[in-house]
């Protein structure tokens, strides 16, 4: 006998809803869920999401029951949640589908060949950096970083990079919940104040240079990508190894070269 569904608790109080009357409130609260997961949460009891989502216990079991029905969520045997195998086929099927990773895939493999070294691809999401293409030099030895896979924004090129496209108001909403972590890299900014220091002159010299900061003995530059508007849909970098380059390598010949690469994806993104 199937243990019977606790009551939802989520009351319908008219005021609560939102504005948008098209708005699916269930859904918007398994998008909620879904966006919990990341590199650093792979898992989760439902208890955690609660607490970090603020849904209440009865209405996040319904939830979460129907995310594992259909395929988006898994259960393993110590009762912890973990993305699905549905929610990888569709990251997939969206980033194949994306124009701006397949009009950005000949010039980052042409910059990676040029250079010899790794190159990405990137747009923020939140607080993060979302990486849409990675081209990877075996030689640079870094954490498992992948087509999908997101990190910490304040700590990456490409998100300090895009970081210092937003105003001041968008900057501190968008890091309102952001955790300065102590396992960052050894030169990582500890706090808003400091990475505000930092993004200062970033718009301006046009590009956004990561010195030990995602991790010990990597750095990278990273540029905007731009479409018809005036904020960049993107970012692009080349991620070295300390003990092959210095700051000065990085703002020199390879710099020259990313935003070469970063123009030509621009043309064509504005052309498309």
């Amino acid at each position: 006998m199937k243990a019977p569904v606790p009551a939802d608790a989520d009351g319908g109080d008219e005021a609560s809803k939102p504005a948008n009357r098209y708005r699916i409130e269930a859904l918007a609260k398994g998008l909620d869920v879904l966006r919990l997961f990341d590199e650093s949460t792979t898992s989760l009891k439902l208890r955690e999401i609660c607490d970090r989502t603020g849904i209440p216990m009865p209405t996040a079991f319904r939830v979460v029951a129907t995310l594992e029905e259909e395929g988006f969520i898994e259960r393993s045997t110590d009762g912890s949640l973990q993305p699905g195998v549905a929610v990888l086929t569709l990251g997939s099927a969206a980033l194949r589908g994306s124009s701006l990773v397949q009009l950005s895939e000949q010039p980052l493999r042409h910059l990676a060949e040029q250079t010899g070294e790794t190159v990405n691809l990137g747009v923020l999401r939140g607080d993060e950096v979302l990486y849409l293409a990675r081209l990877r030099n075996q030689d640079l030895v870094t954490a498992n970083i992948q087509v999908g896979s997101t990190l910490p924004a304040p700590y990456t090129s490409m998100g300090k990079l895009l970081l210092s496209y937003l105003s001041p108001d968008e900057l501190r909403e968008t890091l309102a919940r952001h955790v300065f972590r102590a396992d960052a890299g050894p030169n990582a900014a500890g706090s808003v104040d400091e990475l505000e220091q930092r993004l200062a002159p970033i718009r301006a010299q046009g590009y956004a240079v990561q010195d030990e900061e995602v991790a010990a003995g990597l750095r990278s530059v990273s540029v905007p990508v731009f479409g018809r508007d005036p904020r960049p849909v993107a970012a692009i970098n080349i991620a070295v190894a300390t003990t092959r380059h210095d700051l000065a390598s990085l703002r020199g010949p390879l710099l020259e070269r990313l935003r070469a690469t970063a123009d030509d994806i621009s043309v064509r993104l504005r052309a498309a």
